[in-house]
């Protein structure tokens, strides 16, 4: 985020000298256990005991909001923990209109809790109809989210894509108390991911034509690689052994990275910038990266994001290439790109001391 000075949290722990494979789950739970284990023992006391918080989400489209709170389920385990997307709610509770079971309980649920400008019907219209691309009120996302929290159990929540517009931030201050939530801590989670980092990720992902399986020819490559004599250029084989070898392939408009959501990102930047000011709400900074200067003191190296190239060898076989992921910061500061898991464990780490456990 440009000209936001988000504080580096150190990962880098005394007296963990193990190796963690972030890329699996084993090895991953027990890099979270080793390197906060006091945090997560009195996560899941205070969870057990019946409290919760909700946790706003508050970053650029593409930045992790669901991985990271994922990988904070994982962590502290998913029984008392939701992730609530709006855009999902929404795709959700559209597709669900074709049953009429569900459409009845979403019409009476609605008649005793949504308050606006429409009638019911009208309500239940617009979801059916509207364009996807477009926005809702905010009146029916605040109904539509209660009912959604109605449909599970008492949970602590991440709430990510809201607020979504600037009219919505109000709203958000006040969320747990329209939701219907007792007096539990709510704090805002700021995420500060690069926007080159964005681009890069678009402009380098592939899919499968087969079983549509994603990768990245630069950051999630498969396990075997491929060259075209003819264009010169590596590219991925699915490792599914259904797909029969199928080279991977760039979706068409990805070529132009970001430039299609730049607006949809500008205006989550500025949402970011105007809570970033608001008082008296406790505040979480997530970082995707770490500039390079400072990385040796506090990162571990596998905690870095790796990124792979390729080279023919005099045999003409591919070698890959493995080096850390250096990118420019909003900042223009030289920075390495880190790894999911090390984020999470800032949230965990910082959740914990937000809660004053």
């Amino acid at each position: 985020m440009k000209d936001a000075n988000f504080p580096i949290f150190k990962t880098k722990t005394e007296g963990v000298t193990e190796k963690f494979n972030l890329n699996d789950p084993d090895s991953r739970r027990k890099y979270f256990d080793a390197k906060a284990g006091e945090e997560i023992k009195k996560l899941r006391e205070y969870l057990d005991s019946g409290k919760t918080f909700i946790a706003y989400l508050i970053g650029k489209k593409n930045s992790g909001k669901g991985t990271y709170s994922k990988l904070f389920m994982e962590a502290i385990g998913s029984k008392n923990i939701g992730h609530i997307s709006v855009g999902d709610i929404m795709r959700d509770v559209h597709a669900s209109l074709s049953d009429p079971a569900r459409k009845k309980e979403l019409t009476d649920f609605l008649q005793e809790n949504y308050r606006g400008f429409h009638t019911i019907e009208e309500t239940i219209g617009l979801i059916e109809g509207r364009d996807q691309s477009s926005l809702v009120s905010t009146e029916l996302t605040l109904a539509l989210l209660k009912y959604e929290i109605s449909r599970r159990p008492r949970q602590a929540l991440f709430i990510d894509g809201f607020p979504r517009g600037l009219d919505q931030v109000n709203y958000s201050i006040f969320l747990k108390d329209l939701l219907g939530y007792r007096n539990d801590p709510d704090f805002f989670v700021f995420l500060d991911l690069p926007e080159e980092v964005i681009d890069a990720r678009i402009k380098t992902r592939v899919i499968c034509p087969v079983c549509k399986t994603p990768r990245n020819i630069r950051l999630a490559i498969t396990k075997e690689i491929g060259y075209d004599e003819t264009t010169k250029t590596f590219y991925l084989i699915c490792d599914e052994a259904a797909c029969k070898g199928a080279r991977m392939v760039t979706k068409e408009g990805d070529e132009l990275g970001m430039e299609p959501i730049r607006k949809r990102l500008e205006a989550d930047d500025m949402i970011a910038k105007h809570l970033l000011k608001l008082k008296g709400v406790p505040h979480v900074f997530l970082r995707n990266s770490i500039p390079v200067s400072e990385a040796s003191v506090t990162a571990d190296d596998y905690e870095l994001t790796p990124a792979y190239s390729f080279e023919l060898d005099e045999k003409k076989k591919i070698k890959v290439i493995e080096t850390p992921w250096t990118v420019t910061d909003d900042n223009g500061a030289e920075s390495y790109s880190l790894m999911p898991a090390p984020v999470a464990l800032s949230l965990i780490k910082q959740i914990a001391k937000t809660l004053k456990l």
